[in-house]
């Protein structure tokens, strides 16, 4: 054999060895992250505020989540507009069910903010994975937030293999602040066009406040009621729920006790609690159990 045919034997064998090696450590990283989110038994509550809210928004409402023997770590991020994500906060270890707020830093109304919250969401999501290796969550979103964890649904979870099994929204307008079902806004449809990559056995709550019998003082009823034509005949199980009396205004749903005891019962498996019942407060109940097959 020639020494140049020794030398290309040398080279390509030294090229070989340089994609194998890596080839291989990135599999068996791979291989471990998978196996590791697999056997994860962390089943995270995410949490999202409104317009104009911060990552504090929630610290009421779980103050009195908190106020039983199981007691929920709280993590806080938020992310800038130049995707970076800052950190508040720790999940406590063998904590099963941490909550974790994601807010941003543009918390602005309309629907382009929305859109781009739902993405910087996705960052953060995508961090949060890769950190705790949780493979399903729940997720509750208040006003705007709602709308923010459902484009997620369809633009950025609907492959992913970490997957939302619950989702409760708390008076999130999916017809904007349209008092009408006729009238259909340009967000309400791209949710519409978008709904057959939700997950089928997600379960939804979507509830609404009625202040004033047709709205909860800033979003219109139907515009909130307008959720069903994302969700309903798509996922496993949609409920509608309607509060009225005291504590249903917009901005008192997240703490109001009877939504509590929604989050309590169905997000955090407390069967041992009873619904309260308030004085002077009264809920009307659509459940919606889809099955798909």
């Amino acid at each position: 054999m020639s020494k140049i045919n020794r030398l290309v034997i040398l080279i390509v064998s030294i090229l070989a060895v340089a994609l194998i090696v890596p080839s291989a450590t990135w599999s068996h990283s791979t291989v471990r992250m998978l196996e590791a989110r697999h056997n994860s038994k962390m089943s995270p509550v995410i949490w999202v505020p409104g317009s104009s809210a911060n990552q504090d928004r929630y610290d009421p409402v779980f103050k009195q989540l908190n106020s039983g023997k199981d007691k929920h770590s709280v993590l806080k991020i938020t992310v800038n507009t130049n995707n970076k994500v800052e950190y508040t906060g720790s999940i406590r270890p063998n904590d099963r069910q941490p909550f974790i707020v994601i807010a941003f830093q543009d918390n602005k109304d309309g629907y382009p903010t929305i859109k781009k919250q739902a993405k910087w969401f996705n960052t953060a999501f995508n961090e949060l994975t890769k950190r705790y290796h949780f493979n399903n969550f729940s997720a509750v979103g208040h006003s705007n937030g709602g709308l923010v964890l459902s484009f997620f649904l369809e633009d950025y979870n609907n492959a992913a293999e970490t997957r939302m099994t619950k989702l409760v929204t708390m008076g999130s307008p999916y017809n904007s602040y349209e008092n009408s079902l006729s009238n259909k806004t340009v967000m309400l449809n791209d949710l519409i066009d978008g709904r057959s990559k939700i997950d089928k056995d997600l379960s939804v709550y979507s509830i609404s406040g009625s202040e004033t019998y047709s709205s909860d003082g800033i979003v219109p009823l139907q515009s909130v009621e307008a959720g069903k034509y994302v969700f309903q005949n798509q996922v496993k199980h949609y409920t509608q729920l309607t509060f009225t009396g005291s504590d249903t205004e917009h901005s008192d749903l997240p703490s109001n006790p009877q939504v509590l005891d929604i989050i309590r019962k169905n997000i955090l498996n407390d069967k041992d609690r009873n619904m309260q019942q308030n004085s002077g407060q009264n809920v009307q109940h659509k459940n919606t159990p889809i099955t798909n097959k």
